[in-house]
């Protein structure tokens, strides 16, 4: 067994043939290194309950009942998930600080002759790489941001998967916030916690060439109710931005297919209606009900691309600076690969 003191660089992680994490599940569910999987060596019911005979009755009863349940627990996972591992399997583990929970597992796979490392600092170390990368504002974040930008509809995700086939890197904000922007734009059962999304959000920076440009959608500092880390922010307000032009036809067509989920569910989509601003006024906000309700999802959806989602964008937009590039949104564009050189060349030159 070694304990490691630089396991967490993206290539030394890579190396690994698993990340274990021996935390309790909660604790895994709240943040954990992007890769990792959850063995734990107490479960939340477990952990509460020793805590409770540390404190309660008996430091010594703690740890012996401790010690019996961890010795079950290692044996289920190495009966279980670890059962078809080949003596050569090289494991990274890890618990909040690098002691005990991680100390027990480390031992037994010491024993078993797997050539184990155990993280010296545990989680709190990676925790405290995410801050010092995403959070210090005295240093400029080290990449070459490019800001993607232009309205609703425009199709810039989609643009930013069609940049990455012409060999420029991409951040995408939505996907690892699980969210795609707006108030219609939840993409999964829920958005990760804003520590796991900032441990996403570290992994994906620290994989990139900071030597080449980085494409990041224009995004306001919220993604639904995930929160653009400051130094992340920072660097993208001081941003070069190109900008995608597209009609408002094309975007209300394209809306309608991007937000198709929400036709299959009236009642979701009557209910996310009622949740827009006050700003608009009942009367508003009851006449869009009312399109749903009757089906009239391309009306619907081209009244609130100018009713709503237009003057967000342009709000969001004044926060940075011109554009240094207005180009044809390539999804719309009849020679599309022309439009995706016209918009390589601008990222590149920015």
């Amino acid at each position: 067994m070694t304990r490691e003191t630089d396991a967490l660089s993206p290539a030394a992680r890579a190396a690994f043939d698993a990340i274990i994490d021996v935390r309790s599940p909660s604790e895994f569910a709240e943040d954990h290194i992007p890769g990792a999987i959850n063995l734990p060596v107490l479960d939340d019911r477990e952990r509460a309950e020793i805590g409770t005979l540390y404190v309660q009755v008996s430091k010594f009863l703690a740890r012996r009942r401790g010690a019996a349940l961890v010795a079950r627990n290692i044996a289920a996972h190495l009966d279980g998930p670890l059962s078809d591992r080949p003596g050569g399997f090289r494991p990274l583990v890890y618990c909040w600080r690098g002691g005990q929970r991680s100390g027990a597992m480390v031992t037994v796979m010491d024993q078993v002759g797997w050539p184990v490392t155990r993280l010296d600092g545990g989680y709190r170390r990676w925790r405290r790489r995410v801050l010092n990368l995403l959070h210090d504002v005295a240093r400029p974040l080290p990449y070459r941001l490019v800001l993607l930008d232009g309205p609703t509809g425009s199709g810039k995700t989609e643009t930013l998967a069609l940049l990455h086939n012409h060999g420029i890197q991409s951040l995408d904000l939505e996907a690892l916030a699980a969210h795609r922007g707006s108030l219609f734009g939840g993409t999964a059962p829920s958005q990760p916690p804003q520590k796991l999304f900032e441990s996403r959000l570290a992994a994906a920076l620290e994989a990139l060439d900071p030597d080449r440009p980085v494409v990041v959608e224009a995004e306001s500092s919220r993604i639904g109710a995930r929160v653009v880390p400051a130094r992340l922010w920072a660097a993208m307000k001081a941003a070069p931005r190109v900008a995608l032009e597209a009609s408002l036809e094309q975007r209300a067509d394209y809306s309608l297919g991007a937000y198709a989920d929400h036709a299959e569910d009236p009642a979701r989509l009557d209910r996310l209606l009622t949740r827009l601003p006050p700003r608009h006024g009942r009367a508003a906000v009851e006449r869009w009900r009312a399109m749903a309700a009757r089906g009239e999802l391309a009306e619907l959806t081209r009244d609130l691309l100018e009713v709503h989602y237009d003057p967000a964008y342009r709000g969001v937009s004044a926060r940075f600076g011109a554009p240094i590039a207005v180009l044809p949104a390539p999804v719309f564009a009849p020679d599309r690969s022309a439009a995706l050189t016209a918009l390589t060349a601008a990222i590149r030159s920015a």
